[in-house]
């Protein structure tokens, strides 16, 4: 199944991206996920189930330790897997 996962990390710094925010961005930007969207005052991507629930679980761990005091998170389903991730279609 193909996921989109939507998120924000706080406390907020308007003038400088705090590290937490920093590592959250590094941690999408990384993973094998499609249609990476890193904004200011939220983050959008999506991919396959296992790429998305993998990459969540590391943004919430590495982003807490950064010092995020709250992440905001939304899963959602967005269809099927398509050949060759890993589902039926």
């Amino acid at each position: 199944m193909r996921l989109r996962v939507e998120f924000t990390t706080e406390p907020f710094d308007l003038d400088e991206a705090p590290p937490h925010a920093v590592v959250a961005r590094d941690v999408v930007t990384g993973a094998e996920l499609d249609a990476v969207d890193v904004g200011p005052f939220g983050n959008t991507a999506e991919g396959d189930a296992d790429q998305v629930l993998g990459a969540v679980a590391a943004l919430l761990r590495e982003s807490l330790q950064a010092g995020a005091t709250r992440v905001s998170l939304q899963v959602n389903v967005i269809g099927e897997a398509g050949p060759g991730e890993g589902g039926a279609t």
